[in-house]
């Protein structure tokens, strides 16, 4: 008789029947081999070295019914089990109702846990760099937007706790308005997911999730401290979650954060006017039953940005020659006063969520979201005119989420939906200038519908989304009113798939078709964008962007090493960028760069590699990198503002003490960047010379009591390198950040 050969593995996933997210900390066992294991953060777990026969799971996990299920292995399998919470009441029960798992084949990548940790502190396009395939687009060293495979602004969904988050997101100067001391888990979805959200999620989504509301009597709480040396600055945040002893199921969270930094310095002199203060709160309350959800949750965020005065020329003659020059002609010392030109931003946002379950399993959602976005950018001006904004605007958004999720016991799962989005801009009078984009009104209607099929070692899923968009917009220049109205409607689809093709290897594959419709300011500036100092012309005849992307991930996860490998191709006819012109505007209020919004057709090419190699218990290699290729198909032309090829490579040491369960950590690493050998035409300056920075941290954790205290020391640019980023939109004027250093604090009690 022959040798049964048994090298044979088994993948599964273990989750909330009730809402579809991940379980952590599963116990799962074979009852025939007596072997078991745990399900990790993502609910992962894994069998190898099966021999081919059947095999029964058990799967327990606290407050949840035993789930039991026979299998047949003859080749290596995947599989995804649910399970049912128990309507008891019990010490310990925690049933997290509110946050759902996005549960996608396309590429997902996340940083949480101690990786979160390390880049709290930071803005959330700077903490996201840490992933392959995302950058940002700058404007100075303290606004940054998040790029995901060559694509920001309006092409990238940020979900903010569920909500989508909606603010005058279009201009390069326009950070997104939300606090990452929030995020429990901040989650980068890379392939297109329209069809789910709508087109702004064109090019990707990124997802800020909080912890989920806690449902039984607990009380517990974070403070977060971090000093840096570059600008003087502190941060500081602090959040207290608990649970209701007397009323089972209710939980709640306070949380709030603060920031003050002053001028920031370059390796060889000081910016006038970078400081940025910040002040920020959110709370959450919510009740969870065994077939009831409901979650309130309200939030402010508040931000003054200071502008470096030297983007702002008075002539012609001052412009050549700072550009020229590349740096500031001007001296300054230390400051955290923010004069004009500065921004002020208030962003407010409540959500009421409830879900119910119904006996088959499936279940109701209901999400309304309110959202109001003020924005005032301050020029210098003369006289009382200076104390005025000269953009002022107000966003309100009021956005009705419905959908249906269904799922049988074994295949098949998925989700109707509809979705209705209503928004308001208005230009607030007196600033005395004719406003940059027109007040206007905007409702756009959505219903979706997605299937997910996992059989074995496959998962498939498809959908396909229709969106219809009614825009009505109107200004009043030089006393004469121009009025323009449109309606536009498109469909989006997309289907993908995940297999195992062996017990280390699975692969990862979506197409998807998606689209977007021009903005407002893209079709409507016609005047100065002050937080950038240019001139933007836009087009009101544009047409929608349409979208063809094929997107691959290789995934190999062994004992040592783990690879992850995504090479995509993105077609994208009717593609709008904004592009420099050899023109400058000269008025009484200064000498300005003219920028002209223009539409081509486009292919986005690119690859991502991300590494980590555990050499042993202790020392660990990683490494990753992205490499994007973009070009003006109709003008046989390279884009403006793509980025460059990168490549981060470091080692840490760990040392991990079991007895009084410390970990320290030391890392130091290397980034490099390319130069953008793949310009415009026309640019107002070449692009700059690639560079390396070097990097430090340190880390340890110490336990006191029942509570434990993280720290961390960080030297990011350790040799305080010269260097301009190409994707830095004041490359023009000014070198990056020199070195800086900082300190974190983090108390968990």
């Amino acid at each position: 008789m022959a040798q049964q050969d048994c090298n044979l593995t088994i993948r599964g996933k273990v989750i909330h029947a009730e809402n579809t997210e991940p379980i952590e900390s599963a116990y799962i066992w074979i009852i025939e081999s007596e072997i078991g294991t745990v399900s990790d953060f993502n609910g992962l777990f894994r069998f190898s070295n099966l021999c081919p026969g059947i095999y029964t799971i058990k799967i327990q996990y606290l407050g949840h019914q035993d789930y039991f299920e026979k299998l047949e292995i003859s080749n290596n399998s995947n599989y995804t089990f649910r399970m049912i919470a128990e309507d008891i009441a019990l010490d310990g029960v925690e049933i997290h109702g509110h946050q759902d798992a996005l549960l996608t084949t396309n590429s997902v990548s996340s940083i949480y846990g101690e990786v979160l940790r390390s880049a709290r502190g930071q803005s959330l396009g700077e903490s996201l760099k840490k992933i392959p395939g995302v950058n940002t687009y700058s404007s100075g060293s303290t606004i940054q937007k998040p790029v995901i495979h060559g694509l920001h602004s309006n092409r990238i969904l940020i979900l903010n706790n569920g909500v989508r988050l909606e603010g005058q997101q279009w201009g390069a100067d326009h950070a997104p308005e939300i606090d990452p001391f929030i995020a429990n888990e901040i989650s980068v979805v890379k392939g297109a997911e329209t069809v789910r959200f709508g087109a702004d999620a064109m090019g990707g989504v990124i997802l800020v999730n909080p912890a989920p509301l806690p449902v039984k009597a607990i009380k517990k709480g974070e403070i977060d401290l971090i000093g840096f040396s570059n600008g003087l600055g502190l941060n500081g945040a602090a959040s207290f979650t608990g649970g209701s002893e007397k009323i089972k199921g209710l939980g709640y969270r306070l949380q709030g954060s603060s920031k003050i930094a002053g001028n920031i310095q370059t390796p060889d002199y000081m910016l006038a006017n970078t400081g940025v203060q910040e002040l920020n709160f959110s709370g959450a309350i919510g009740y969870s039953r065994s077939r009831l959800g409901t979650e309130l949750y309200v939030s402010n965020f508040r931000t003054t940005i200071g502008i470096l005065p030297d983007s702002h020329t008075g002539n012609l003659s001052d412009l050549e020659s700072i550009i020229e020059n590349g740096r500031p002609f001007r001296e300054t010392g230390f400051s955290y006063d923010i004069q004009n030109p500065k921004q002020e931003v208030d962003h407010q946002l409540v959500k009421a969520k409830i879900h119910y379950h119904l006996n088959d399993g499936s279940k109701l959602n209901f999400q309304y979201s309110f959202q109001r976005n003020h924005r005032q950018e301050f020029d210098r001006r003369r006289g009382e005119f200076n104390n005025r904004a000269s953009l002022d605007m107000v966003l309100f958004t009021n956005s009705i989420d419905l959908s249906y999720n269904h799922q049988t016991r074994k295949n098949w799962d998925g989700v109707l939906g509809a979705q209705v989005m209503q928004q308001a801009n208005s230009n607030i009078p007196g600033t005395g200038v004719i406003p940059l984009i027109p007040n206007f009104d905007m409702l756009n209607l959505g219903i979706y519908a997605i299937e997910k099929f996992t059989n074995g070692p496959l998962e498939l899923e498809g959908g396909l989304r229709f969106d219809s968009r009614q825009v009505a917009a109107a200004r009043i220049i030089r006393g004469d009113l121009q009025e323009r109205d449109f309606t536009l409607n498109n469909f989006s689809a997309f289907f993908g798939g995940v297999y195992a093709l062996s017990k280390n290897f699975t692969f990862n594959s979506t197409l998807a078709s998606a689209w977007r419709p021009p903005n407002i300011n893209e079709q409507f500036s016609q005047g100065l964008h002050h937080g950038l100092a240019a001139i933007e012309i836009g087009n009101p005849d544009f047409e929608s962007e349409q979208s063809f992307k094929w997107l691959n991930t290789l995934n190999y996860t062994g004992n040592s090493l783990n690879i992850e490998l995504t090479a995509y191709a993105n077609r994208i006819d009717n593609y709008i960028y904004l592009n420099p012109t050899e023109e400058q505007f000269v008025s009484l209020r200064g000498t300005f760069n003219v920028f002209e919004y223009l539409q081509t057709d486009a292919n986005f090419l690119g690859t991502d590699l991300s590494a980590i190699w555990n050499v042993s218990s202790r020392w660990e290699v990683f490494s990753r990198g992205s490499i994007v290729r973009a070009k003006n198909l109709i003008e046989d032309s390279y884009l403006p503002f793509i980025p460059a090829d990168r490549l981060e490579t470091g080692v840490s040491y760990q040392i991990t003490s079991f007895a009084s369960k410390n970990n320290t950590k030391f890392s130091i690493s290397n980034l490099a960047v390319a130069r953008q050998n793949r310009e415009p035409d026309f640019d107002l300056a070449p692009a700059p010379p690639g560079y390396q920075l070097w990097n430090l941290s340190a880390q340890t954790s110490v336990n006191l009591g029942k509570n434990k205290l993280n720290m961390g020391l960080y030297a990011n640019n350790v040799l305080n390198e010269v260097y301009k980023d190409y994707m830095n939109r004041f490359r023009y004027f000014t070198h990056e950040l020199g070195r800086n250093v900082l300190i974190k604090f983090n108390y968990e009690f």
